[in-house]
């Protein structure tokens, strides 16, 4: 069978799905700005029930890195949501794994407490602004910093003008909360340290490849067999298609059905979701 996103329009198939990657804002809740509160979306409790039910591997990966995973999957069931510990993962949890295995030792972090834990779980030592040595460092890693101030920026600037690397959470510059469109405060950040420093960044949040590869890594489903749920057409179906998984939209988020219909083919998500639920009758045969 060709790959999906090689058939001609109208003709886009699915493979069955193995496992799934879950978006977290706008896919199965909405927090407020402070991220301090959730409201479940429709049918997202009830979906990942029935998939621990149906043993159906899953991940959820979100773009925010202002908690550590534990803490944060610790909120997700507190709120009503069943994520285990080990089923929560953020842009730190792909950082801690790329630094590690290219020898990052020591990085300056541009975040709240919960950005660099994931680092400091994984052996990474991280510092922050102000340390004596904070220019001397292998990586600078920039993610949730609402509080983030000049000096954090020029501490960075600083560093990676002393050959450090620049590593990124997330840059999208939206994501859904309950009062509408929040910005991203990275995407933020990044452009400023870039406008000032020229650097290439390394992403390791979505749409990233090393993202989807980490998590089919995880759930040990191959990427073409992976359906990846979210509700930004430039985030998560973006990353899908590049990685020849399978893409799924939401329109609890970011986009509602007509804007997803109006993309243009190359961009389309394999289905439109008007019920999370959905997804259940896209799972491969147990045994097959």
């Amino acid at each position: 069978m060709n790959d999906a996103s090689e058939l001609p329009e109208g003709a886009r198939a699915i493979l069955p799905v193995r496992g799934l990657m879950f978006d977290l804002d706008g896919t199965l809740l909405l927090s407020d700005r402070s991220l301090g509160a959730y409201d479940l979306l429709p049918g997202a409790a009830a979906t990942l029930l029935a998939l621990k039910h149906r043993r159906v591997p899953f991940a959820v990966l979100t773009n925010g890195s202002a908690y550590a995973p534990a803490e944060q999957a610790a909120r997700l069931r507190s709120a009503g949501l069943p994520v285990d510990d080990e089923q929560m993962f953020t842009p730190s949890s792909v950082a801690a794994d790329h630094m590690v295995r290219h020898g990052i030792r020591r990085v300056l972090i541009l975040g709240s407490r919960g950005v660099g834990q994931a680092l400091r779980d994984a052996g990474v030592e991280t510092t922050q602004t102000g340390d004596a040595r904070a220019s001397e460092v292998d990586a600078v890693y920039v993610g949730w910093h609402p509080d983030c101030r000049m000096t954090d920026i020029e501490a960075a600037c600083q560093a990676i003008w002393a050959g450090a690397k620049l590593y990124v959470a997330s840059d999208v510059p939206f994501f859904a909360t309950k009062q509408g469109r929040t910005i991203g405060y990275s995407f933020a950040i990044v452009g400023a340290i870039r406008r000032m420093t020229r650097s290439p960044m390394i992403l390791t949040g979505k749409p990233s490849l090393r993202a989807l590869r980490f998590i089919a890594g995880k759930l040990r489903v191959p990427m073409r067999y992976l359906g990846v749920v979210g509700d930004d057409p430039m985030v998560e179906t973006i990353m899908a298609l590049r990685g020849r998984a399978r893409a799924f939209a939401v329109t609890t988020g970011t986009t509602n059905a007509q804007q997803w219909q109006s993309l243009p083919a190359a961009r389309q998500p394999h289905r439109i979701l008007t019920d999370l639920g959905e997804l259940l009758e896209h799972l491969e045969p147990t045994g097959s």
